[in-house]
């Protein structure tokens, strides 16, 4: 089914679900503490999908098991750190400004790419990561030069930062996947690797912070992101970066903006800021020449 959408449609479906993920986060940072949040949402998620992918997962056990630090990394940097990372930083920063943030990511994979040997750099490329840069720092430091010169950002702004590094790493990986791998069995042994992850870390959080407490509010806002931005947003993402490749999905990330700007405005009374607007336009003429750029593919290593 999933092969018969366009993957630009499948991307946008993620970048709209998680462009909620954000706007939800936010509206619950006070309610639900980041690791909870994290853990339970792949807990409730591995439910769901369980039963659907079980079978299919044993099936593929050779695959899986042949392919087991690469799942891994994948389920590290792209359902843990990603996550976490985002929750953490909607407790000191809003939900409009970590999105705008996160609009750096298409020019933080190519260099990722470079790093982790998939592709080249050329000069079009490169200068597009050196104009979305100034974007990125007109808005963490809220337009403010003595913001950048002491180095004074929030520090929500620098966990958004380094979740945009943990899902440029998740991008990349993803295009190694064995094509023997079907997307949902993917997801599911993923998933599970998330929990085991996460859970001494939510272990230490609990004891440090305490619980939740069980409300209609809270199980909405787990119910949201365990459905739709855990399970609904990473089968299409995984199917259109399969298709499309990692640069080229990157792109759809700054619809996350768009969409998590609009709900924010409507649902939690942000709103856009001057620095906002003036970061946003090298950010994007940076993605632009980033994405158009061609690019030399290296061979990549099967894992």
């Amino acid at each position: 089914m999933l092969n018969r959408l366009p993957p630009a449609f499948l991307l946008s479906i993620s970048a709209f679900v998680w462009g909620g993920n954000f706007v939800v986060a936010r509206w619950a940072h006070l309610d639900i503490p980041p690791l909870s949040l994290t853990f339970w949402r792949w807990v409730l998620a591995a439910v769901l999908l369980t039963p659907f992918v079980g079978a299919q997962i044993w099936r593929h056990r050779a695959v899986v098991r042949e392919n087991a630090w690469l799942l891994f990394v994948l389920a590290l940097t792209g359902m843990v750190m990603f996550h976490s990372f985002t929750y953490i930083a909607l407790h000191t920063t809003t939900a409009i400004n970590a999105t705008f943030v996160l609009a750096s990511m298409p020019m933080v994979i190519p260099l990722v790419s470079l790093a982790m040997g998939d592709e080249r750099l050329n000069a079009r490329q490169a200068l597009g990561i050196g104009i979305s840069v100034l974007g990125v720092a007109a808005i963490v430091s809220r337009g403010r030069v003595d913001v950048l010169l002491n180095l004074s950002f929030t520090p929500g702004d620098l966990w958004v930062l380094a979740a945009v590094l943990a899902w440029s790493v998740y991008s990349v990986l993803i295009r190694r996947k064995p094509d023997d791998l079907p997307p949902m069995v993917l997801l599911g042994t993923t998933n599970w690797m998330a929990i085991v992850i996460l859970a001494p870390f939510y272990a230490w959080e609990l004891g440090e912070k305490g619980g939740f407490a069980i409300t209609a509010s809270t199980v909405l806002v787990i119910g949201y992101v365990a459905v739709f931005a855990s399970i609904v947003a990473f089968v299409c993402w995984n199917a259109g970066v399969a298709r499309l490749g990692a640069n080229k999905a990157g792109l759809f990330i700054h619809l996350i903006p768009l969409f998590a700007t609009l709900m924010s405005m409507a649902f939690l009374g942000e709103s856009l800021k001057s620095y906002h607007l003036i970061g946003i336009v090298p950010i994007l003429l940076g993605i632009y020449l980033t994405t158009t750029a061609k690019v030399k593919t290296i061979q990549v290593k099967d894992t």
